[in-house]
């Protein structure tokens, strides 16, 4: 296992997180060695050539010195990037929940709690999440030697077992539904190298909004043991006990909930973006595009257990799910009204972007940027 930094001491120990995660993840479906590189290929093959299709239809092109590399991870390799992201994002909230550890009533408790059981408890639920996503563009993760990144910051990664997974569950064509995974997944890779200044604006909100966090370490460790509980069986109706609350929500300040909700209109303009390519560009190059988009939205709509239903309101999963929903809405309305040389002016500067009204409400974005421009 590869060391995060070092950082095995303080708030989180990170190391343990990855042996933890990486230790509880569920094994991947059974596959041969053969097949395995088969799949791994054939990934690499589909991801290069939807670079072409998504550019095309989005009519975005990739800034010189903004590409990225595009990498095919097991469920572990998931985990070992996102453990480095988290670390990297998350330091300046950490290192402020450190210097109030020091003069908080609880700072004895925290002092038994420490790092370790914080790690073992990021770890359980990063095994949890590391089983259910397909591919991320992951933005500030910081390259390593095993995950490289690439010059202009960001990575794609594709989770090879978790796509013949999802695959196999919705019994459809498994080369069509990896195609299909790909082209959303380099529509996100297309977003952040086509806009560069969108990676820098994107982390100025996430650290304003760490900034501006002032809540009891304690409040935020319970969440997360809550969550940990949770999958460990402890607590599956947790849902109703907290009112739903989400980690995201418990720290929020009437700034945070400002910032917060540009962050949400940000998140869901990319989602839903991505869902259209995935949509324009499939039905051209994916034969059984029609089976697997209806089979998949079933999948979301459904989810899974009570368990996975409280997980997803305690870690935010469920606000997600709306923003694919109503991101593809707003995307499809501006692209019907203004052209997708129109759309695209929403990628002109942070002005530009859509507010979470705006979201809600095409017609005014369109009247913002384009009437007044008139």
């Amino acid at each position: 296992m590869t060391s995060i930094g070092g950082a095995s001491t303080g708030m989180v120990d990170w190391n343990l997180a990855v042996a933890t995660a990486t230790r509880l993840v569920r094994p991947g479906p059974e596959v041969s060695r053969d097949e395995a590189r088969a799949v791994v290929a054939e990934l690499r093959r589909h991801a290069k050539a939807s670079e072409e299709h998504v550019r095309g239809f989005t009519r975005l092109g990739t800034e010189e010195g903004h590409d990225t590399p595009v990498l095919v991870v097991d469920r572990p390799g998931w985990v070992r990037a996102n453990v480095a992201g988290f670390r990297e994002i998350l330091r300046p909230l950490l290192d402020k929940m450190q210097d109030r550890r020091g003069s908080s009533a609880g700072s004895a408790v925290m002092g038994a709690v420490g790092g370790k059981v914080t790690g073992v408890e990021l770890g359980m639920l990063l095994s949890f999440l590391a089983s259910r996503v397909l591919g991320q563009y992951e933005t500030f993760a910081p390259a390593t030697r095993e995950l490289p990144g690439g010059s202009g910051g960001g990575r794609l990664l594709l989770v090879a077992p978790n796509i013949v997974h999802v695959e196999r569950e919705l019994d459809v064509d498994p080369h069509d539904f990896r195609l299909w995974v790909c082209l959303h997944e380099e529509t996100h890779r297309t977003q952040f190298t086509a806009v560069p200044w969108l990676r820098d604006h994107l982390e100025g909100e996430v650290q304003a909004f760490l900034a501006e966090t002032d809540v009891d370490p304690m409040t935020v460790l319970e969440r997360v043991r809550e969550a940990a509980q949770s999958l460990a069986g402890g607590r599956p109706e947790a849902e109703e006990d907290d009112g739903g609350r989400s980690l995201v929500e418990i720290v929020q300040t009437p700034a945070q909930r400002e910032i917060l909700g540009r962050l949400t209109a940000v998140m869901s303009l990319l989602e839903g973006h991505a869902d259209f390519v995935m949509d324009g560009v499939g039905p051209s190059v994916v034969p059984s595009v029609g089976e697997i988009r209806e089979k998949f939205q079933q999948r979301r709509a459904k989810g899974a257990s009570r368990l996975d239903l409280a997980l997803r309101k305690l870690l935010g999963l469920d606000a997600k799910l709306r923003q694919y929903r109503d991101g593809e809405r707003f995307v499809r309305a501006v692209v019907d009204e203004v052209g997708m040389d129109g759309f695209n002016r929403v990628w002109t500067s942070p002005n530009t972007l859509p507010t979470k009204a705006e979201i809600a409400k095409p017609a005014d974005w369109v009247t913002r940027v384009h009437r007044k421009a008139e």
